[in-house]
């Protein structure tokens, strides 16, 4: 390759670079005009209930996903025995609000689950999911048993290539995703895909198995339905548990979207990383499971 060439490339790389890095941070940059049929909404500057209320609008409302008598089964982060200010597992109140909104349009059943990493029943009580799901109409499912599982392969997968799986989450209609948006020790940023760690029984073998690949290859057994990323109060640091509300910070965000790679992508401005930063989210978009390239997506930008 010649100098000149080369300089080119240079130029190519820097702008595919500016667009991933940028990108994520201009979502809350403004309101937009209404836009029918979004691929993505943000919404800032609400309380959960309030955020995600104008956001699921945005999108013609619940029943856009939600069909009558459909089993919808919801996937918070509950995964440590700590209360919503610390900014370890999703708000409580969102998750309520799903709830309701997805008994109202006629769910026939709503089912919350975590396989949690502290003790199950003090991670439900604590973090205020129990008590939210159970007010609204929804029932809480325990997932700490190696028997509610079911084994299943996928042989196109490099490292995943076997996986058990909630068995009640294999026979949703309807399978809503909802992290809580923070930093991670392991693999930099638990979002949405990371989130679907707690679907699955045994953890150790995304670690045995190259982490940020398997994390990603956890779609190909089940992809949500809709993402609803929680980042109204966001860990920064000593994540995925963090150490005090001292790592935590108000954002007042709320992400929507069908497309869990461009979900997380968003969430990357929110946080402060970059693509670069987080492997799994292009692995996830070469598996074709969605895009990082926001400016090929209908964006709504809600102020709630």
């Amino acid at each position: 390759m010649n100098r000149r060439n080369f300089l080119k490339s240079i130029v190519k790389v820097a702008a595919v670079t500016a667009i991933a890095t940028k990108l994520p941070k201009t979502i809350f940059a403004q309101n937009s005009k209404s836009i029918s049929s979004p691929d993505l909404v943000g919404v800032r500057n609400g309380t959960p209930v309030e955020m995600f209320r104008k956001g699921i609008d945005a999108f013609g409302g619940i029943q856009t996903f939600i069909k009558p008598g459909q089993k919808v089964v919801i996937k918070p982060n509950i995964s440590f025995d700590s209360g919503p200010e610390h900014g370890a597992n999703t708000n409580p109140e969102l998750i309520g609000e799903i709830v309701h909104q997805a008994k109202s349009a006629g769910a026939s059943e709503v089912l919350v689950f975590d396989h949690t990493l502290n003790e199950w029943k003090s991670s439900y009580k604590n973090s205020g999911i129990q008590q939210a799901v159970q007010e609204a109409g929804g029932k809480i499912l325990r997932a700490n048993d190696k028997n509610l599982y079911e084994t299943l392969q996928r042989p196109q997968a490099k490292k995943l290539r076997e996986c058990a799986l909630f068995k009640p989450l294999l026979t949703a209609d309807v399978f809503i995703n909802v992290p809580i948006l923070k930093n991670h020790g392991g693999a930099k940023m638990s979002c949405a895909i990371k989130n679907l760690m707690g679907i699955v029984w045994d953890r150790r073998i995304f670690h045995r198995n190259d982490l940020n690949q398997s994390i990603a290859e956890v779609l190909l057994y089940k992809k949500p339905t809709l993402n609803v990323i929680d980042a109204y109060r966001v860990m920064l640091a000593n994540g995925p548990r963090g150490v005090s509300v001292n790592d935590t910070t108000l954002k007042k965000y709320l992400i929507i979207s069908p497309d869990i790679v461009a979900a997380d992508t968003a969430a990357l401005g929110v946080i402060g990383y970059n693509l670069n930063d987080v492997p799994y989210i292009n692995i996830a978009q070469n598996l074709g499971f969605g895009t990082s390239d926001l400016s090929k997506l209908n964006i709504a930008r809600i102020l709630a």
